[in-house]
């Protein structure tokens, strides 16, 4: 039973309870039979109109976000986005002391009478930026081996290497699960009673890395930023934070050191560093120790003279003894990726750090304070960490912590073909939805009618109905023409969020949607749905239950407002930032922006051989027959 908008009101009724005693008498199901009088009751399905309007996204609010996009992505309907980072630096200590002297003491060890206090001439080692991959760590039976290395994940005791110790033990003896002989001795870690366990690096699963690049050598640029990154907007007395937009471009304008330009590769395993060994423990080798672990990410050396000049030779001065101080003297970096290069990521920056390694002289007294004979100057070695940003983790209830620092993402995109301009300028209703993330494009969703008083009788006719509503969907069906007829790698977005436009809010409810525990951003809020239905591993539809909204039309005389549909990454979380449009502007949900890829989607404006795939809204009823 579709009902369109030319229909009149009392024509919609009539057809209503015609197909009440009619079509669905073959649906009749008895779930209460003598509840009532004795009478059962029947359900039914109705379908109503729904109205979408595409959305040019012309620039998106691309600070403090919860990741941030790097490189180079081509989608095939879309065309290319190339993605730059510009971050401000902060010291991880105020005011900081290297080596084991205040510069105010070293600058007057003459005059200490101390035989320890001496210059202490601390000089860099080297230097290296960390910006952590995204990881994916689903362990369902929590063995610690992720599912994906896992050979049968819903079972700890299983064992994946087969050296005759279950994944589980592995993980209680601390030896490698993807290893039959952690140590590499020879010996089977089943039979190895003397496993060197703290000597294998760790395997992860990575995510959110795109390209043919992830498996080849790429281009990595970072540089010296210039422009300052304010924190908070003096055009609001300083009262709010500073928006900066996704096509503000701080390259070549704002750069200046080259701190780094060279190849970088995509590994999956963390990399371990081994202490010095100690000769004066002839017993004991400690450079079979592990002193430190990176995760994987990007890992590059940096300019060890440019960090001597600009951080360990400013001990003690104004440009290091606070965050503003310091902000405002070293503004931060640029990090970008040839754009040659096939390869996009997503990266979380709050783990990201420069690490300085550097030495220092230090007085060996042997043991002996009073005598200053056997004293001897030596090297020791100490690391300072320089952060990008701070905070901004995910809560288990989606609530994103505030991040502490800043950071701007900058998009470049490809121009659009001209048929999706066209049909991103259009104001009338869409036949075709297209739906990108980043600074790309959403949809306006309208249920019922165009026009807002022909909506509200709709409404009253539900509400005269009597229907207990048992499910509402609206079906997004995906133009698989459109997709199958492009060339290159079609990354589909696995989940769209549907939002109200007018408020910002979500239309599921967090506190009533069933939610497991450890559950990942696909399998959450199963109820709402939104996920996308596969055939053959291609995209067919997305169902979106908005169930709630529509009882609350009817039972609690809510507004019937204008919906919002986009992508999203995560679609627990629920923050918004500004969108430039082509005129105006308005909110978008953050985990659209941070997401690159797009889809095309089936209209209202459907016909002919492609009719049953028109987006409508079916509301699933049970009425008492």
């Amino acid at each position: 039973m579709i009902f369109y908008k030319k229909i009149t009101i009392s024509v919609i009724a009539g057809l209503l309870l015609a197909g009440i005693f009619s079509s669905c008498q073959e649906d009749l199901t008895t779930i209460g039979d003598g509840v009532i009088g004795g009478e059962p009751f029947a359900t039914g399905k109705a379908v109503y109109d729904v109205y979408a309007y595409n959305k040019k996204i012309n620039a998106v609010k691309t600070n403090s976000l919860p990741v941030y996009q790097l490189g180079n992505f081509t989608d095939p309907i879309y065309g290319k986005t190339t993605a730059s980072i510009t971050s401000q630096i902060q010291l991880s200590t105020a005011n900081p002391t290297f080596g084991a002297f205040t510069q105010e003491i070293e600058d007057g060890a003459e005059a200490d009478e101390s035989v320890t206090t001496i210059p202490e001439n601390e000089t860099v080692k080297e230097v290296y930026l960390f910006i952590p991959y995204l990881t994916n760590v689903i362990d369902t039976d929590g063995d610690g081996l992720p599912d994906e290395l896992d050979i049968d994940p819903a079972d700890a005791n299983s064992d994946t290497d087969g050296d005759g110790v279950s994944d589980n033990d592995e993980r209680l003896r601390k030896t490698n699960p993807l290893s039959t002989d952690t140590d590499g001795d020879g010996i089977l870690d089943g039979i190895d009673t003397e496993n060197n366990v703290s000597a294998f690096p760790k395997k992860y699963v990575l995510d959110s890395i795109y390209g043919a690049g992830k498996n080849s050598p790429f281009n990595i640029k970072v540089e010296r930023s210039t422009y300052f990154l304010r924190d908070l907007d003096p055009n609001t007395n300083f009262e709010q934070a500073q928006e900066f937009f996704s096509n503000q471009e701080f390259s070549p304008t704002f750069v200046s050191d080259l701190l780094y330009d060279g190849q970088e590769t995509v590994r999956d395993t963390e990399i371990l560093f081994f202490k010095t060994d100690d000769p004066d423990t002839e017993d004991v080798d400690e450079s079979l120790e592990v002193d430190q672990t990176i995760a994987p990410g990007i890992w590059v050396p940096l300019n060890k003279d440019f960090f001597q000049e600009n951080i360990l030779d400013k001990e003690g001065s104004q440009e290091l003894l606070n965050n503003g101080n310091f902000k405002e003297f070293l503004r931060g970096i640029h990090v970008s990726i040839s754009e040659s290069d096939d390869i996009f990521m997503l990266l979380n920056l709050a783990g990201a750090n420069i690490t300085i390694t550097y030495e220092y002289d230090s007085v060996d007294n042997n043991g002996t304070t009073d005598d200053a004979t056997d004293d001897s100057v030596v090297k020791l070695e100490k690391r300072f960490t320089l952060n990008l940003v701070t905070g901004g983790n995910v809560t288990s209830t989606g609530t994103v912590n505030p991040l502490v620092g800043n950071a701007v993402n900058t998009f470049v995109n490809e121009a659009y073909p001209t048929e999706i301009l066209e049909a991103l300028n259009s104001t009338e209703s869409a036949e075709r939805i297209y739906l990108k993330g980043g600074a790309g494009a959403f949809a306006e969703i309208k249920l019922f009618d165009e026009d807002a008083t022909i909506s509200k009788n709709v409404i009253k006719q539900l509400k005269a109905n009597n229907w207990i509503i048992n499910e509402a969907n609206l079906v997004f069906y995906v133009d698989r023409e459109t997709l199958d007829a492009t060339s290159g790698e079609l990354i589909e977005p696995l989940r769209l969020y549907l939002y109200n436009a007018e408020t910002n809010d979500p239309l599921y409810n967090p506190f009533t949607e069933l939610n497991v525990s450890g559950a990942t951003s696909l399998n959450t809020y199963p109820f709402y749905d939104g996920v996308l239905s596969k055939e053959n591993n291609k995209g067919i539809k997305y169902k979106i239950r908005i169930t709630d909204y529509i009882n609350n039309l009817i039972v609690r005389d809510a507004e019937n407002t204008t919906l919002g549909l986009t992508v999203t990454s995560d679609i627990r979380i629920v923050s918004i930032g500004n969108a430039m449009l082509n005129s105006s502007e308005t909110k978008i949900p953050v985990m659209s922006t941070i997401n690159p890829f797009g889809t095309v989607l089936y209209g209202n404006n459907v016909s002919g051989a492609d009719s049953s795939k028109k987006l409508q809204l079916e509301i699933l009823y049970t009425k008492l027959n």
